[in-house]
């Protein structure tokens, strides 16, 4: 295959590459809009895809487009910083101390599997309906796999690795740093990159629950006047939002693991 110096591939392959990964999206909204025109469907129930799309820009024309998404965007990315710290810090607390392993462990195991949207009458009871409230419910459900994945990655750490930077003199703190979190960190970026859509998805449900601006509020707001396609535009906006934080996400992934052999892997198979 052919290769520029640097090792990487053409930028017209990467183009090219990057077009056909658009294909399935392309043809999903060729389908949609077909089906709607000409399948036995009404406007009510399924509008034309270009008729949302105008909807979706007389919504930025008048601005609540941008205001719904940003409140959104900072419920959802402030509720992931709060569990990405908090998460990795208690995920590696838990791999490194016995005590703490056996007090948190059992939180975990139970916590985990729960459906932790279940607490968000209690979350509003204490905080209300503002922004603390929906922010805290993304941090509770959020958080877990965060800790899941940063405890597997620091007990999947090889020991000789360990065993070596400790007989050269590594202290705790260049232990931690240096070697064992370098060594985690594919599967702690592995537990980000689930707990960052996962954190859109709860907020727009906890939009959706409690009202008020943020693109879940909006839908449902539109679903209760009857606005099929102001609920369709919505559907539209939050898989817009989704895919490019999962985009984001992979690319700050290759960016942090350029030294790691999945980086390398995936840059040859292009």
């Amino acid at each position: 295959m052919a290769r520029v110096a640097n090792g990487t591939a053409p930028w017209w392959r990467n183009l090219a590459w990057g077009t056909a990964r658009l294909l399935p999206i392309v043809l999903l909204a060729l389908g949609w809009e077909l089906f709607a025109r000409y399948g036995n469907v009404t406007p009510f129930m399924l509008p034309r895809l270009s008729a949302v799309c105008v909807r979706i820009f007389d919504d930025a024309m008048t601005g609540e487009l941008f205001l719904n998404v940003g409140l959104t965007l900072y419920r959802a990315l402030v509720g992931f910083l709060i569990s990405a710290v908090g998460g990795v810090m208690l995920g590696a607390a838990m791999a490194r101390n016995v005590s703490i392993r056996w007090f948190f462990d059992p939180i975990v195991s139970v916590g985990f599997p729960m459906p932790k949207i279940a607490f968000l009458p209690i979350v509003v009871l204490w905080l209300g309906f503002f922004d603390v409230s929906k922010i805290a419910i993304v941090v509770f459900d959020v958080i877990f796999p965060v800790v899941t994945a940063t405890i597997a990655g620091f007990q999947s750490v090889e020991r000789e690795l360990i065993w070596s930077a400790r007989n050269m003199g590594a202290g705790n703190r260049e232990l931690m740093w240096q070697v064992m979190l370098p060594a985690a960190l594919p599967q702690v970026l592995t537990g980000l990159q689930v707990a960052l859509p996962l954190c859109l998805i709860v907020t727009v449900v906890a939009e959706m629950a409690m009202g008020g601006y943020g693109l879940g509020g909006a839908m449902m707001t539109a679903s209760r006047f009857a606005d099929s396609r102001g609920v369709f535009a919505g559907i539209v906006e939050i898989a817009v939002v989704g895919f490019v934080l999962v985009k984001l996400m992979a690319v700050v992934r290759r960016r942090l693991l350029l030294w790691h052999e999945e980086t390398s892997t995936t840059i040859s198979m292009r």
